[in-house]
């Protein structure tokens, strides 16, 4: 019996080591466990380490660290600091993971005091790894350089694949970060080459997929983002036992490239299996990335019930729900909070390339207050972070944000706005110019949503041009691209743009005496002027009231029309014929 019981145990061990092996890591834990028997000694340390390795990969965290604790103390207690240093750091990964920082750092240590006792070896290069990420992250560019090329030394001399290609990644983030861009995409371009021809092992793949995708987004690097963001798909795809804590990471990356592309059905099928994924407890202080990503989505559609409930999950996790959620706040009316939230976001944005991502929020805010000085400063500085980093995404949105300001700020020396746009020819003609650049940018870059807002402008400055007849075949097209993507609350500020144009009467010939929905007449102004685009300000100055006065009138007109944002109210001005008065100071 003993015999047998033998046998069936080495049984299930080899089982295990094949399911290991074949990358189903699911079935390769439960024969593990079954063939470790909760004994003490009742696997071989490279068994513990496959083990916590494919634990970590699902992102069972108690799991993986409990092993890889045991699999730790049994290469420190055989004196193999090689072996001891490697499963250290991986047993540091799961526990940052997990959230237990302090413990991480403990392992680290004693890892590192361990490795004094022996000769020089790749395995040092770990401890150098996790050195030159505590850099990048405060700010120490240059010296994470120069750890990753410590690194890279180590690599070379021992011929360590995973390690070469870690401190590639890190090399190439740290000169992106010293804003020398083209050295530093080359230098990702380096690690995924290496990740791609599988020459690392699954989680240092994982890793680096995140580590350069994540990158590329930030950077607005596009189509480099897409490529590396296929090339994963392809690779979990592959996988038949991939789910948890790292590919919740990776469906947050999917589901911004679906967001992007167009696809915002997938994307937020992908958004929300990341949220569920990353609140296991495995990577949850991630979980607020893919909690934002869902509240665009939401935003986008004009569901702003569940945009606001996914940004306030966002905040709890620990992200920054702007620019989101103050773009939120201005569809819902509310222009003083979105200012003060995308200011106070750009005051703490740690560099020039997290304000890049916060620049149009607050142009389009300042637009809306009537802040022309903050709007053009705010274009200014996009368009100088896009003459430095030269990717096409920024080009777009610094052409995209000059268009605005010039179509409502006019020349800096010129009348005040308000004053008839036909005063400024140059201006308008600029504006119409970066209009069509931004279009042209976005159109090549696939990117459908601003490529339809991108028309809008061109519509707009075309109409202050007085070209009526193209402005129309613009809106009808940026309208035709809205309704494609279900941009509800942009498809009804462009109807109702179209429906506004100059020397027509009400859409389909239906009349606007009658106050519908028990709007009193100085309502029905303040919403026809709220349909043209008018901010609060614009319409206190046409209707000689004040701000606080238009304010009121709003918030009653929402109330009567049971309305959730100025989006929603000028959808209503559109289908009952309210939408055909002029832009205030039109």
């Amino acid at each position: 019996m003993g015999a047998e019981a033998g046998m069936d145990a080495a049984a299930v061990l080899a089982d295990a080591r094949r399911s290991h092996g074949g990358h189903a890591w699911r079935d390769a834990c439960a024969l593990y466990a079954a063939a470790d028997g909760g004994e003490p000694d009742g696997l071989g340390v490279a068994d513990l380490e496959d083990w916590g390795e494919a634990a970590q990969l699902l992102g069972r965290g108690e799991e993986a660290s409990a092993v890889l604790q045991r699999a730790y103390l049994a290469r420190e207690g055989a004196a193999d600091v090689r072996g001891a240093l490697r499963c250290a750091f991986w047993l540091a990964e799961v526990l940052a993971m997990r959230g237990e920082f302090a413990h991480a750092g403990g392992w680290l240590a004693r890892a590192g005091r361990f490795a004094g006792s022996g000769p020089p070896c790749a395995e040092q290069g770990f401890l150098l790894v996790r050195e030159a990420e505590r850099q990048l992250q405060e700010g120490e560019h240059e010296a994470a350089f120069g750890t990753a090329g410590r690194v890279l030394e180590l690599a070379g001399r021992f011929g360590d694949r995973d390690l070469a290609v870690l401190a590639a990644q890190f090399q190439g983030a740290a000169r992106i970060a010293q804003e020398r861009v083209d050295e530093g995409l080359a230098l990702l371009d380096e690690a995924m080459v290496a990740v791609t021809a599988g020459e690392t092992g699954p989680r240092v793949t994982a890793w680096v997929y995140c580590l350069v995708i994540a990158a590329c987004q930030d950077l607005q690097e596009l189509r480099r983002a897409r490529e590396w963001t296929l090339a994963l798909d392809a690779w979990t795809d592959a996988l038949p036992q991939f789910e948890g804590g790292y590919s919740g990471i990776c469906l947050v990356h999917r589901s911004e490239l679906l967001r992007l592309v167009g696809d915002w059905a997938n994307a937020a099928v992908q958004a929300r299996s990341a949220c569920e994924r990353l609140t296991r407890g495995f990577g949850e202080f991630l979980a607020g990335g893919a909690f934002y990503q869902l509240g665009e989505i939401h935003r986008l559609r004009g569901e702003w019930a569940r945009a606001e409930e996914a940004y306030r999950q966002s905040g709890r996790y620990g992200c920054d729900a702007q620019p989101g959620l103050a773009l939120l706040r201005l569809a819902g009316g509310r222009p003083e909070a979105a200012a003060g939230g995308v200011r106070r976001a750009l005051a703490e944005a740690p560099d020039r390339l997290a304000r890049a991502r916060l620049l149009p929020a607050l142009l389009e805010v300042a637009l809306a207050v009537d802040g022309t000085a903050e709007a053009r400063a705010a274009a200014e500085e996009l368009a100088e972070i896009a003459g430095t980093f030269r990717r096409p995404a920024l080009d777009a949105q610094a052409a995209q944000a000059r268009a605005p300001v010039l179509l409502a700020g006019r020349a800096p020396d010129g009348p005040p706005a308000g004053t008839p746009t036909g005063a400024q020819p140059e201006a308008l003609t600029q504006a119409l110019t970066q209009a069509r650049r931004a279009w042209r940018l976005w159109r090549d870059l696939d990117v459908p949503y601003e490529t339809a807002r991108a028309r809008v402008l061109v519509a707009r400055a075309c109409r202050a041009l007085g070209d009526e007849d193209t402005a129309a075949v613009e809106l009808d097209a940026a309208a035709a691209g809205f309704a494609r993507l279900g941009a509800g609350p942009d498809l009804a500020l462009a109807r109702a743009a179209a429906a506004g144009r100059a020397g027509d009467g009400p859409p389909d010939g239906r009349g606007t005496t009658e106050a519908p929905a028990g709007l009193t007449p100085r309502e029905v102004e303040v919403l026809r002027l709220v349909a043209g685009g008018g901010s609060n300000h614009a319409i206190a100055r046409e209707l000689h009231l004040s701000e606080r006065t238009v304010a009121r009138h709003i918030s009653n007109i929402l109330g009567k029309l049971d309305a959730g944002s100025r989006t929603a109210a000028a959808a209503y001005a559109f289908e009952h014929g309210l939408a055909g008065a002029r832009t205030p100071g039109h």
